[in-house]
């Protein structure tokens, strides 16, 4: 064997459920059958290598490059081991995934660029990799007011759903008067179909914990909180002792690369409320309260955690500083569109060939993203519509799918990006069914604090009941039209205001699909006699 050969396993909780564990070892009892050492053949655990639905996972770095392979048993452990140390003829060509297919070929990883290649439990790993080495120039090189105009140049908004400027937050944060300041990372990944930020934390927490360091410094900040819920746990173990190694290497702790820079950052588990996915109601279960969204003003960035200013980001935009400030700000300007810069991580999932993890410019139309990335439905049949930004956000009809993907579009087509869910239906789903999914998931997961999403979700739930079960009246669409404008102008927070939008959207593009569960005549309507 001319020289060393990296074989990398997927480890990442979607992997270990499609049986990576057993595959890896039994790939380390194949090498170690056929008389190599580590020296000669790593196996290496590694997180997310995004064609989740393929998996497990393991790519293969050899000499002639590198093999990416799907689905494996771990009977056939000793097949791949043979390919890795020979140029022989391919005996696992079936189980091959083309790296420069589109899936691959039309992504440009930013915050991915680590997924899939360092260890997630081994800091040295990640430094080899380059994490850290931005931290360490920005402390000792770049001013807090020059970190914060690389972000504001880099025109990066956030990517936890609502797409505000993310310089101009760092901004806020800094310019308030002097005092205790915190950093915050919401990590509270509700969405049905999302999986972005659990996948970060499982395969790059260091990359993350950096992103978190270059903001506190740029923002004054000393103390932060990274907020997990409980249902992702493998995410919480591997953040824990990325944060431990971090803490050993004196990467966080007090005089940071012997400056006088300071920060020390926790995790902070909860309960799996998604309405704690709100901002105001984050910070009131950091504090041990109960989680319920606050009025504001004042905002987190005025007035947050204990009354200090607070920044809060989620996962994928802390993630996506190291590179900017790597690159530079004009290098992240320079891809997407013009009032959404960069790149967007999308959790593709539903009814398409290849599920996974997406990362492509922002502007990329949504048809490349679902048929050609995705693959299409699995059956060759057209894609009826696509679902984005989860409860929050609507379903976009398969005729708009040339749409280009950012913020504004999305909005205009009565969706939203939000944190990154994207889900694909095919020609049989009923789209008052999906509807009604949606508005029972708001209905459970509502706080209860205000009236409109407290009763007005029921409401809508009952209403929708009707039109799946097809026993609606004409007047029940005046109803639901109604109720839906009601809940979203006068609810609190988010969850109540985008609440009504999955309903809204299909009204708007599947119209006829309610119609048709109201073509009841009167006579058998009364007598119960339904189709």
């Amino acid at each position: 064997m001319p020289s060393p050969v990296q074989v990398r396993c997927c480890d990442a909780s979607g992997c270990r459920s499609a049986g990576s564990q057993a595959l890896r070892t039994a790939l380390e009892g194949a090498r170690d059958a056929a008389g190599l050492d580590p020296s000669q053949l790593t196996i290496k655990p590694v997180g997310c290598l995004r064609q989740c639905g393929s998996g497990p996972l393991v790519a293969c770095d050899r000499p002639g490059g590198t093999r990416l392979f799907g689905g494996l048993a771990p009977e056939q452990a000793g097949a791949l081991i043979a390919d890795a140390v020979s140029n022989a003829a391919d005996p696992l060509a079936a189980h091959r995934i083309d790296l420069e297919g589109p899936f691959f070929a039309l992504q440009r990883p930013v915050v991915l660029e680590g997924c899939g290649q360092v260890n997630p439990e081994s800091i040295d790993d990640a430094i080899a990799f380059g994490t850290y080495a931005q931290l360490q120039r920005v402390l000792q090189e770049l001013s807090p007011e020059q970190v914060r105009d690389e972000v504001r140049r880099s025109g990066l908004r956030g990517r936890g759903g609502a797409g505000y400027p993310t310089g101009l937050k760092w901004d806020t944060v800094a310019l308030q008067p002097p005092g205790p300041r915190y950093v915050v990372c919401n990590a509270d990944e509700g969405d049905p179909g999302a999986f972005m930020d659990r996948s970060v934390l499982e395969s790059d927490p260091h990359r993350l914990i950096e992103g978190m360091a270059i903001a506190a410094y740029a923002v004054g900040a000393e103390r932060g909180f990274v907020y997990v819920r409980a249902e992702y746990p493998l995410a919480i173990e591997r953040l824990r002792l990325a944060l431990q190694q971090a803490r050993s290497r004196h990467l966080l702790g007090n005089h940071i690369h012997g400056t006088t820079f300071n920060l020390r950052l926790e995790v902070r588990v909860g309960a799996g409320a998604y309405v704690c996915g709100e901002e105001t109601a984050l910070l009131l279960s950091i504090q041990g309260q109960r989680g319920m969204p606050q009025p504001r003003p004042p905002f987190p960035a005025q007035s947050g955690l204990w009354g200090a200013p607070t920044l809060i980001n989620n996962v994928e935009t802390f993630t996506a500083v190291p590179a900017i400030l790597r690159e530079g700000g004009d290098w992240y300007a320079a891809m997407g569109t013009e009032h959404s810069k960069g790149t967007k991580v999308f959790a593709l999932s539903g009814a398409v060939v290849n599920t996974g993890l997406v990362e492509v410019p922002m502007g990329t139309p949504l048809r490349t993203v679902v048929e050609v990335i995705g693959g299409g439905v699995p059956d060759g049949s057209p894609i009826k519509a696509v679902q984005t930004g989860g409860p929050s956000g609507g379903c976009i009809p398969a005729e708009r799918l040339d749409t280009p993907v950012d913020y504004e579009s999305l909005v205009e087509l009565g969706s939203m990006m939000g944190s990154g869910g994207m889900v694909v239906m095919g020609q049989s789903t009923s789209m008052p069914e999906v509807a009604r999914h949606f508005m029972g998931f708001s209905v459970n997961e509502s706080c209860g604090k205000c009236i409109p999403c407290r009763a007005g979700t029921v409401q809508l739930a009952q209403l929708l009941d009707r039109f799946v079960e097809r026993r609606a009246t004409p007047e029940d669409m005046e109803r639901l039209d109604a109720l839906c404008q009601m809940v979203k102008v006068t609810s609190l927070c988010g969850l109540g205001q985008a609440a009504p939008n999955p309903v809204l959207s299909t009204l708007r593009w599947f119209r006829h699909e309610y119609e048709a569960a109201c073509r009841q005549p009167a006579d058998a309507l009364a007598t119960g006699r339904v189709r």
